[in-house]
């Protein structure tokens, strides 16, 4: 891994973001282009420190996306090629499977909706009764569910390492402490402006993750769009009351809410986590409460459509604030899908922070968002799946660079 540099040597390919889908178009563009020049600009001292190194580490099937989306098709495909890469690499990770639980009839409707939308995104799923639930998962309260065998668990941080070791290998550069802030198209370069220095390179990729639309707007490339950052909290269960859970246990989603609600999970190194909620951040980087950005607090204040999400969901958004700030509260939740679980079951675990992103008519975007000006590519919105989705995301990144 290198350090931060001044050097104004031109470059084939800039990266800016070294989470895993920055790194995943590095590692891609590499593979297709042996012996071209490839920087990557990291703002941290580290790489994958902010969403890739607070993921869940779920190795999504592509059940809930809606048919035809780049979400859907990305993560059915991304999950193959994720293991793929996993097993040739030897890197931790378990297809262990997933059940999507009605906890009474008022669910079974939108449980057999979901089963539907599985079938059309070409995900093998199976509804099963509380008999079967109870074979797989022992200590869950449900009527029915919605049993997902392809569903895994890998730890991203490897996949990252793994990642930089072969890009290094293959001649690229990582430069860590490097920001960018500011960036010049001409006519067959980018000149790109950091606080390490300056640089050249033909092409541009921007994956800043919480930032991209501030980089994207350094090139007049953020076509509207604008993060929102959520703060996503998370307990653990202690290790004596881990055998509550065997795999991954999620609740039925609300159509209403574009989030899927707190659900259970089970980390590659065997230990379950719980969460998220989602509540609206107030900086970009805002993992705790008292995490505030003069910045952000303007930027929400003077989003209209951030005001008007407020009016319509702000009912689930209170209870999610109320999740947040009451510890019992989450714990009920949790107990609709495992009554056993306790509040003193629970201690804290890192936060994580999604970068969503609101579109143009101030809607939130459901959909994976890529745009295209001259000299860069902006990925503007990549939240969940798109760890999952990582190296398809980067196919799809380069064969429109090359194409």
């Amino acid at each position: 891994m290198s350090s931060a540099s001044t050097s104004s040597a031109g470059a084939d390919l800039a990266v800016v973001g070294a989470g895993i889908i920055g790194l995943a178009t590095a590692h891609r563009y590499l593979a297709d282009h042996p012996g071209h020049r490839v920087v990557i600009c990291e703002a941290e001292e580290r790489p994958a420190l902010h969403q890739t190194g607070r993921n869940s580490g779920v190795l999504h099937s592509g059940v809930y996306y809606r048919p035809g989306s780049a979400k859907a098709s990305l993560a059915v495909a991304g999950r193959s090629s994720m293991v793929e890469f996993c097993r040739e690499r030897g890197i931790a990770h378990e297809l262990c499977g997933k059940v999507i639980v009605a906890v009474d009839s008022t669910e079974q409707a939108r449980l057999a909706a979901l089963y539907e939308r599985a079938a059309s995104n070409g995900v093998a799923a199976e509804l099963i009764d509380a008999r079967r639930l109870a074979e797989l998962e022992p200590y869950c309260a449900g009527v029915e569910a919605l049993f997902i065998p392809s569903t895994g668990i890998v730890d991203y941080s490897a996949v990252c390492r793994a990642l930089i070791d072969e890009i290094t290998a293959a001649g690229g550069e990582l430069r860590t402490g490097t920001a960018v802030v500011g960036l010049a198209p001409a006519a067959d370069r980018v000149r790109i402006t950091t606080t390490s220095g300056d640089l050249e390179a033909a092409w541009l990729v921007n994956c800043a993750g919480l930032r991209c639309d501030q980089v994207a707007a350094l090139a007049g490339a953020a076509d509207g769009y604008r993060i929102v950052p959520f703060r996503g909290e998370y307990y653990e269960l202690v290790p004596e009351r881990s055998h509550l859970v065997n795999n991954l246990i999620y609740p039925v989603p609300d159509p209403s809410f574009p989030f899927l609600g707190v659900h259970l999970t089970r980390m590659i190194d065997g230990t379950i986590h719980a969460g998220p909620n989602a509540v609206l951040a107030l900086a970009r980087e805002g993992y705790r409460w008292g995490d505030i950005s003069r910045a952000q607090l303007r930027e929400h204040v003077t989003n209209r459509g951030l005001w008007r999400l407020a009016r319509r969901y702000w009912r689930t958004g209170a209870g999610e604030v109320w999740r947040s700030l009451n510890k019992a509260a989450f714990t009920r939740a949790l107990q609709r899908l495992v009554p056993d679980i306790e509040a003193d079951d629970l201690v804290p675990s890192p936060a994580g922070v999604r970068a969503q992103a609101m579109d143009p008519a101030g809607e939130l975007e459901d959909d994976f968002a890529v745009t295209v000006a001259s000299r860069s590519t902006h990925v503007l919105n990549a939240p969940s799946p798109a760890a999952t989705s990582s190296l398809e995301i980067a196919r799809m990144i380069v064969d429109r660079i090359d194409g």
